[in-house]
């Protein structure tokens, strides 16, 4: 009776350490849940900034300049554009 009792209180004290709702399994719980929360805030953050823009970009005719300016090479009428190319050092051109 006494090797039944202590079979059944090891198989018990395993399953509540090793099972599926047992020790390890609840750590590795809750690290997953801590994870899901720093994604969730990084897209919060992510999801302000782009309201933001989207914002300036209704409101504000200098942030749609300043994008047509970076990423399409537009430029003012009445400006002048300069494109400077580097040059070929002189020890290269007497070769």
């Amino acid at each position: 009776m006494r090797f039944l009792l202590m079979f059944v209180t090891c198989i018990s004290l395993a399953d509540a350490v090793i099972g599926e709702r047992g020790l390890f399994e609840r750590n590795r719980a809750r690290q997953r849940h801590a994870d899901l929360e720093a994604t969730i805030l990084e897209i919060r953050q992510e999801n302000a900034r782009l309201q933001e823009q989207t914002r300036r970009l209704r409101k504000d005719p200098r942030a749609i300049e300043a994008i047509a300016r970076r990423e399409l090479g537009l430029i003012r009428k009445g400006e002048v554009l300069f494109i400077i190319k580097d040059a070929e050092p002189a020890s290269r051109r007497a070769e």
